[in-house]
């Protein structure tokens, strides 16, 4: 059965923008609305409107432009998928994985931002760790899948989901997935976190934020990985041309 949820207002304003833009009618170098007209538009505040273009600009559809505004770019090209990315997606496929957590709890404020739910809303949490012998633990994933996504799928149970996350997702839910956004940043390491990663309590640690999203823009689920920067790299390769 397709899921069904309200998406947030800033998904609302980034679906009509790439629709406007695919549809010719802000073409290529034309100025977009401003943001007092786009907050009156669709009714909300400056915030929204200013993440749904920041979320444009970042998958480049737009550019800003100092003290000029918003131009649109046209339709992106398509990117290949970051080598880490694919890794960390298939998951649970992935012999050296251990299941460590499944369970509903409340979204955390990075998790909430990234979901486009309330703070403390209830999703479904699925963590695991990946182990590799002769170096320790290398990465600590955790998932979060808001409840109506997760509704008849085995998220929630505590074995291995041995398709993957999102192919499980693909399957039980048919949903279509389309884009996905990553935010790469550094933390300390929380208690449990050191524990599990085998790693002093508060070392620096490199963080992943990377929210998947379907066909109608909503997110569908945003992996939160923490990981050891000693055992961990992140390598990636685009064109220039």
């Amino acid at each position: 059965m397709p899921i069904e949820f309200a998406p947030p207002k800033y998904v609302v304003i980034v679906n009509t923008v790439q629709a406007r833009i695919e549809d010719g009618v802000y073409g290529p170098g034309a100025a977009l609305p401003s943001e007092t007209a786009l907050m009156g538009e669709f009714g909300v505040s400056r915030p929204t409107v200013v993440r749904a273009l920041e979320m444009l600009r970042r998958d480049g559809w737009i550019e800003s432009q100092q003290g000029k505004g918003r131009f649109v770019r046209g339709k992106p090209t398509h990117r290949v998928m970051p080598a880490h990315a694919a890794v960390l997606l298939a998951g649970e496929v992935d012999g050296r994985v251990r299941l460590v957590d499944a369970r509903q709890v409340r979204a955390p404020a990075r998790v909430a931002w990234a979901l486009g739910v309330p703070e403390g809303a209830p999703v479904m949490l699925r963590r695991w760790m990946t182990v590799v012998d002769g170096v320790g633990p290398v990465e600590l994933c955790t998932a979060y899948v808001p409840p109506q996504v997760a509704r008849g799928t085995r998220i929630g149970e505590p074995e291995l989901l041995r398709e993957g996350l999102m192919r499980h997702l693909a399957s039980r839910k048919q949903i279509q997935f389309d884009q996905a956004t990553q935010r790469i940043s550094a933390r300390p390491a929380t208690t449990e976190e050191s524990r599990l990663l085998q790693v002093a309590r508060r070392a620096c640690m490199l963080t992943m934020l990377l929210t998947l999203f379907d066909r109608q823009r909503r997110a569908v689920v945003t992996l939160d990985v923490i990981m050891p920067p000693s055992r961990r790299e992140l390598a990636d390769g685009f064109s220039l041309a």
